[in-house]
């Protein structure tokens, strides 16, 4: 079974972060007992509950990458005030 980043757990609700530790469980189990086909549908449902965290780990980017632009403007108007 594949585990999902340290970022993107941290993102799971308390909800999710239960049913995702269940099926991690559930599915090295079968790993264990050589059940691999069955391990693969548990991984799929893994990664279809992850994917709610995946886009608000997404999110989080796209804020502080505006938030540098932002940022980055600011000083740009800074400079061209002081050439002026």
């Amino acid at each position: 079974m594949r585990h999902c980043s340290v970022q993107v757990r941290g993102l799971l609700t308390r909800e999710e972060l239960d049913r995702y530790n269940a099926l991690m469980q559930v599915g090295g189990y079968l790993e264990e007992q050589d059940q691999y086909d069955l391990a693969y549908i548990v991984q799929k449902e893994v990664d279809i509950l992850i994917m709610p965290a995946i886009e608000r780990l997404k999110e989080k980017g796209r804020d502080r990458d505006r938030a540098t632009a932002e940022f980055l403007e600011s000083l740009k108007a800074v400079d061209d005030e002081d050439e002026d």
